[in-house]
């Protein structure tokens, strides 16, 4: 609980200080498909297939914490932060390092607790750091869609 409640304000306070390229709208977009598509897998490698879990095997409300404030401001981290102007490869090396820091950050939350909070059924670091640059990838297109939405609504003048 204590590796929770530090990664939420050390996260939370980096994604608001140093936030220095994207709008509140493109924040809350973020924010808010963030919770939807950790929701989305959380639902059937945690809850259906028992894959890995939060605190507990069961629904727990302590894991929205995890959903809600912890995993959506370090995509905003990553988004803000990305090398959209740079070479395919500089922009491939980033994903690659966030990779990296995910995974190590993964390892630091299957510690015991009260650091940890993380628990693997069937799942481990190999399945993530597969996954996670496809993660990465959706959300890095689902910002780059705003930004595109956000242009034509500026052309346009029309919201809905």
């Amino acid at each position: 609980m204590i590796g929770l409640i530090l990664s939420i304000i050390v996260f939370n306070l980096l994604a608001y200080l140093n936030n220095d390229n994207l709008t509140r709208n493109q924040m809350v977009h973020i924010w808010t498909f963030t919770i939807a598509l950790n929701t989305l897998v959380d639902i059937y490698i945690d809850l259906k297939y028992l894959g890995y879990w939060y605190f507990t095997k069961d629904v727990d409300w302590i894991s929205l914490l995890n959903l809600t404030i912890l995993i959506p401001p370090v995509n905003v981290l990553y988004i803000n932060w990305f090398p959209l102007k740079s070479s395919l490869l500089k922009q491939i090396a980033y994903i690659g390092g966030w990779v990296i820091s995910l995974l190590l950050y993964e390892l630091i939350a299957l510690l015991p607790q009260p650091f940890g909070y993380f628990h693997y059924g069937w799942w481990n670091l190999g399945y993530s750091a597969v996954l996670d640059p496809f993660l990465l990838l959706i959300v890095l297109f689902y910002y780059k869609w705003v930004k595109y939405l956000e242009t034509l609504d500026g052309k346009n003048n029309v919201c809905g």
